[in-house]
C-alpha cells in the first residue's frame, strides 16, 4: 500500500520556470493522504546540458527519489542511462517518467497516452485521418504514437532536422503494422502547403509559443475553419497559434489536457495509487487561472 508512505519526486529539464507540475502532483497526493515532495531540477539553473541527465538520474536514485519526470531537452538522451524501458518507451525511444524500483531505474512514456486522453476529452469526434505534425522530438514522437492509436491514415511530419523526422516516421510505421499509414516528412511548413490545404488537423509539438512572445510555428493564413488545431504547449495555455486558429474558426485543443493526463499516469506509476483525473483537471484549471490573474 502506498498510502501513508513518503515520496520524493523530481522534474529534470531546461528552463522549467514557474512549472505547475509540483503543485499538480502534490495537491493530488494531499487529496489521497500521501506525503509527496516534487522538486524541480533545472538544467539551466545548474548550468548543465542534456547529457548530464544520466548523472542526475543516478544521483536521484542514490538520494532516495521514488521517481522523476524528464522533459526537454533530455527525453531521448536519458534512454541510454536507464536500466530498463517499458514497451512503449522502447518503441518511442523517449522517456518522460523514470521510476526507481529495487535499485533499478525504469523508463516509461506517459506523454503519448496523455495526448490520447486529452485529445479524446477535448476534441471528441474530430477527424484524424489526415494530420500535419510540427516537431519530431520526444514530444512529437509521442504525439505521433498516439495519433496512430486514434486512427491516423496520412501523417505529415515537419522538422528542421529531417533525419529526426525520418526516425519518427519509422516509429510510426513500426507501431502501425496492422494499419496502413502514409508518412511524409518535410523540413519546413512552406514545403507542405498543399498537404495543409487538405489536412483535417494540425498539432504543434514544438516549443514555439512557449515564451509567450507571440511567435507561431506557421503563418495564420494557412489555417482553415474546417481543420482542428492542437498545441502541446501549456505555458501559456492560450498560445498565439491557438488564438489565430480560433479566429480562423478552427476547433482547438490546448496543452492542458495532455499535461494533466500524463501527470496522472506518472503519479500512478510512482505511487501505485489511482489519482482522480477530473479532480486534477479542476486543480490545473485553478492553477492556470491564478497564474494569469
Amino acid at each position: 500500500m502506498a498510502r501513508g508512505r513518503r515520496f520524493l519526486v523530481g522534474l529534470i529539464g531546461g528552463d522549467l520556470g514557474p512549472s505547475l507540475s509540483p503543485a499538480l502532483h502534490e495537491r493530488e497526493a494531499d487529496e489521497l493522504g500521501v506525503r509527496y515532495l516534487y522538486q524541480l531540477i533545472d538544467l539551466d539553473v545548474l548550468d548543465l546540458g542534456a547529457e548530464d541527465v544520466g548523472a542526475l538520474v543516478t544521483q536521484a536514485g542514490q538520494f532516495g527519489f521514488a521517481g522523476l519526470n524528464i522533459t526537454h531537452p533530455s527525453k531521448q538522451t536519458v534512454v541510454k542511462y536507464l536500466d530498463e524501458l517499458s514497451a512503449d518507451a522502447a518503441a518511442l525511444g523517449a522517456v518522460n517518467t523514470v521510476v526507481f524500483r529495487q535499485g533499478r531505474a525504469v523508463g516509461h512514456n506517459t506523454d503519448w497516452s496523455g495526448f490520447l486522453t486529452g485529445f479524446r476529452r477535448g476534441l471528441p469526434g474530430a477527424a484524424v485521418g489526415d494530420v500535419v505534425l510540427l516537431g519530431a522530438g520526444g514530444a512529437g514522437t509521442a504525439v505521433a504514437f498516439a495519433l496512430v492509436r486514434l486512427g491516423v491514415r496520412r501523417l505529415t511530419v515537419v522538422d528542421l532536422a529531417v533525419e529526426r523526422a525520418e526516425q519518427l516516421a519509422e516509429v510510426v510505421r513500426q507501431s502501425a503494422a496492422d494499419q496502413p499509414v502514409t508518412v511524409h516528412t518535410a523540413r519546413t511548413v512552406e514545403e507542405i502547403r498543399d498537404r495543409l490545404a487538405g489536412a483535417g488537423g494540425l498539432v504543434n509539438a514544438t516549443p514555439v509559443g512557449m515564451s509567450g512572445d507571440g511567435a507561431t510555428p506557421l503563418p495564420a493564413g494557412l489555417l482553415r475553419p474546417e481543420m482542428w488545431v492542437a498545441d502541446i504547449v501549456y505555458r501559456p495555455l492560450l498560445t498565439e497559434l491557438l488564438r489565430q486558429a480560433r479566429a480562423a474558426g478552427c476547433r482547438t485543443l490546448d496543452g492542458g489536457g495532455m499535461v494533466v493526463a500524463q501527470a496522472a499516469e506518472t503519479f500512478h506509476l510512482i505511487t501505485g495509487l489511482s489519482p482522480d483525473l477530473e479532480r486534477m483537471y479542476r486543480h490545473f484549471s485553478s492553477l492556470t487561472a491564478a497564474a494569469t490573474s
